[in-house]
């Protein structure tokens, strides 16, 4: 008999039934047909779940008796791949883990990150994923593709966004949502503590509002790139990289890395003060310590010395 027939036959029986059948009917072991009729029933389950649509998984039965213990996994069932980014991190280091992790190489993350509007960039990026992958733990498929991964990432910045007010704080300010996003890069770069972060926004802005240069060592080094570690030299204040804030006044072009929540929350509302200074005295505890004069820095700049 086909699966055809076999169905047609179960189905009509069951019509020809006075009584709805009792709950346990399709536990009970049934002389009359016990195996065709089981077949039968598969069918329809799958049948069903067709119509059904996607949404619905129908599992085979276990091959495993009650009390057995799963093996080890297979080759097949490979853990998902876990990734930590710092706050701060900045994409070529990013891409560079993600490589090492997945396997995949540098190359396929940096081709997806050039196609912004297909990873949902916000029209305000201007096209370029630095400061917009942020920071957490993910965990990923081993199948996962780079345009995946980091879409993902954009989804948390989004709701990081939202959280943070800033496209609406950023005009409050009057400033782009990507200015505001600049700053808190550069404040993530260079607060040692998360409470030090409103006082060294409030440094950043203060500074644009006078139309002072910024003279920011971390985004001096990141226009130099991954080579620029250790104390910047005479020569490297002069670069012509539009990231150079000691030849140029103003912001750089965009964010110097990916920051955190604190640091855009800073961003957007600075602390009050009239601080146009900041030297991080005690680099190996992070603090820092703030100046709103030239005779205040330079006693800063002095204790940082041991002088």
């Amino acid at each position: 008999m086909n699966l055809e027939n076999l169905l047609r036959e179960t189905l009509t029986d069951m019509a020809d039934e006075e009584r709805p059948p009792a709950p346990d009917r399709f536990l009970r072991v049934r002389e009359r047909r016990s195996r065709g009729r089981g077949l039968a029933l598969v069918a329809a389950s799958a049948v069903a779940a067709i119509a059904i649509g996607a949404a619905v998984v129908v599992h085979g039965p276990s091959s495993r008796a009650p009390g057995d213990v799963a093996g080890p996994p297979t080759a097949l069932s490979r853990p998902d791949v876990r990734v930590t980014v710092a706050a701060g991190t900045r994409l070529s280091r990013l891409f560079a883990e993600l490589s090492s992790r997945t396997g995949r190489p540098v190359a396929e993350f940096e081709r997806a990150a050039a196609d912004g509007a297909a990873l949902g960039l916000p029209s305000y990026a201007g096209g370029k994923l630095e400061g917009f992958a942020f920071p957490g733990v993910y965990e990923f498929s081993p199948t996962a593709g780079p345009d995946e991964i980091l879409r993902t990432m954009l989804t948390r910045f989004a709701a990081a966004a939202e959280d943070t007010g800033l496209v609406a704080g950023a005009r409050r300010a009057g400033r782009t949502p990507l200015e505001v996003l600049t700053i808190a890069s550069i404040v993530q770069a260079e607060a040692g503590r998360a409470e030090d972060m409103p006082k060294i926004a409030r440094v950043i802005h203060n500074r644009l509002n006078r139309k002072m240069r910024l003279q920011i060592d971390s985004t001096v080094r990141y226009g130099l790139g991954e080579q620029a570690t250790g104390t910047l030299r005479a020569r490297d204040l002069k670069s012509p990289s539009p990231y150079n804030t000691y030849q140029r006044v103003g912001l750089p072009p965009g964010p110097i890395g990916n920051p955190g929540e604190d640091a855009i929350r800073a961003a957007l509302r600075p602390a009050a003060g009239p601080w146009l200074y900041y030297v991080t005295t005690d680099p190996a505890n992070g603090i820092t310590k703030f100046a709103a004069t030239e005779a205040e820095f330079a006693e800063l700049v002095d204790e940082q010395r041991g002088e």
